[in-house]
């Protein structure tokens, strides 16, 4: 809420838009239907995670009509949403949390790949996307 205020005291259009977005998302959230009126944090994270994803992948669509000036806009509320989100892991350590999750589930090929990935969004979430946890498995298993 303060970030919100100090957005709109300096008449930021992008920060004002996505901190917005971030707001009425968590609303809904709370009110949804069988919620309790709460959020954990964790819920909160995978809220945010959602927010980023939906505007990368308006982006990817907006980079292939070649619409410059609405990627732009969903570059800028990604920015600002990933503000709130856990750091990242980098590929490297990425790399290395899976290949211990691959020797703790003993998976040997891409047929394994279901067992790696539940063990790997359990224990990667909110640190890591799916894809790119999706696509360095395939990798690793590939070897």
């Amino acid at each position: 809420m303060a970030d919100l205020k100090t957005a709109m005291l300096a008449k930021d259009e992008a920060a004002l838009r996505s901190l917005r977005a971030v707001k009425a998302a968590i609303l809904l959230a709370k009110t949804a239907a069988g919620g309790s009126g709460e959020l954990k944090e964790d819920d909160e994270t995978k809220l945010l995670q959602k927010l980023v994803k939906q505007r990368k992948d308006s982006l990817e669509i907006f980079q292939q009509q070649q619409r410059a000036d609405l990627a732009k806009k969903e570059e800028e509320e990604i920015a600002i949403i990933e503000k709130f989100l856990p750091q990242q892991l980098t590929v490297e350590e990425i790399k290395a949390a899976l290949s211990k999750i691959i020797t703790e589930t003993g998976a040997a090929s891409p047929a394994d790949m279901g067992k790696v990935m539940g063990a790997a969004t359990k224990q990667l979430a909110g640190k890591a996307d799916g894809k790119t946890i999706s696509a360095l498995v395939k990798e690793l298993l590939a070897q």
